[in-house]
């Protein structure tokens, strides 16, 4: 049950990060900036869980979960309220920053909980949930009562999963591990961080124009798309385990031909958007659990590596999605991970921290 009450906070916090995706177009508008301008907002809430990843983690490290799981869920709802009042960009990007990194270590401390690849998909079928409700909810909500309403919906939803960590295990996040080993194993997981960090790159830089390139379909295209991530998540739960490798290869090189199929033929988007979501988010759920294992030096901070990892690719996607066609780039970003995959798997030593034979692949 605990596990679901923290998939809980994630899907409310999951609601935040994409449903900015439907939003950007109000936003611009009623804060007279630009739609690329708007799209930072997007840049400005991975960068803070870039930094705040790792930061909060080693913050939370000696506090038990409960307090540091309910400390940072209250600092996001506040920074939702704030948000959700603000008159100028520049506090609105502000509390993006705020809020990003209250769900940093929202994340980081809850990773501690599970690492599995089934637990995982459990705690990431939040994030593909809210895509699947909260894009086309936060869209909606924008279209009856404004933008501003969007951010106070998900202070709302925060509330229950606030509540409902006490049932968490009382334990130091930290779990006595010595913080200064945990950060010598960020050296020997370079490829696999930097896997995360492109695909991660290629699914926000097409996943944050989305609305932009479909129009008038953008609330059935994101749908569709957050369908297609909850269903590519919910295989990898029960695949990365045992074929890792395999789902980064065959998922990774169809995912690649889809980016390439779409900026040849961007009329293809509707009838692509769910096969593109799913192999999305089934490859990158993937690397996660891939980090997770890999990372045995490093058992409390191997969660805010991960984060950090991701973000660094959200944050970079949108900002070079906007400045070319982004499905080119998400193509050319997607290629590069699979360079990275290729190489890392060969230029790994043999039995450093690797998984048995039967499960890598």
């Amino acid at each position: 049950m605990s596990l679901y009450l923290l998939a809980l906070g994630v899907f409310a916090m999951g609601t935040s990060e994409f449903m900015l995706a439907g939003l950007v177009p109000g936003i611009a508008a009623a804060l007279d900036v630009s739609v690329a301008q708007a799209g930072y907002l997007t840049s400005a809430f991975a960068a803070g869980m870039v930094a705040g990843a790792p930061l909060m983690a080693a913050l939370a490290r000696t506090w038990r979960r409960r307090i540091a799981l309910r400390t940072f869920l209250a600092l996001f709802v506040v920074a939702h309220v704030v948000g959700g009042l603000a008159t100028s960009f520049a506090v609105l990007l502000g509390t993006r920053a705020v809020a990003a990194v209250a769900n940093a270590g929202f994340l980081a401390v809850a990773l501690t909980v599970e690492r599995r690849g089934r637990g995982i998909a459990v705690l990431l079928g939040g994030t593909t949930l809210a895509c699947v409700a909260g894009i086309p909810g936060g869209a909606l909500l924008d279209a009856a009562f404004g933008w501003r309403s969007a951010f106070w919906t998900v202070a709302v939803l925060c509330l229950p999963a606030l509540i409902g960590v006490s049932r968490i295990a009382d334990t130091p996040a930290g779990g006595g591990a010595d913080l200064r080993g945990e950060l010598r194993e960020l050296r020997r997981l370079v490829d696999v961080l930097l896997l995360g960090a492109l695909v991660n790159a290629a699914t926000f830089g097409a996943f944050t124009y989305l609305a932009p390139v479909a129009g008038s379909a953008a609330p059935v295209v994101l749908a569709a798309f957050g369908a297609g991530c909850f269903a590519g998540i919910t295989a990898a739960g029960r695949l990365a385990d045992r074929w890792p490798g395999r789902i980064i290869a065959i998922g990774g090189s169809l995912l690649l031909v889809g980016w390439i199929v779409l900026a040849l033929v961007p009329g293809a988007l509707v009838g692509l958007v769910f096969t593109q979501g799913a192999l999305s988010f089934a490859v990158g759920g993937t690397v996660i659990t891939r980090i997770l294992r890999l990372a045995t030096g490093a058992p409390t901070m191997a969660g805010s590596y991960a984060t950090a990892a991701l973000n660094v690719g959200a944050t970079a996607g949108p900002v070079l999605a906007g400045a070319a066609n982004p499905f080119w780039v998400a193509a050319a970003l997607v290629a590069a991970a699979l360079a990275t995959a290729a190489a890392g798997r060969s230029g790994r030593p043999a039995g450093r921290g690797r998984p048995s034979r039967s499960r890598r692949r």
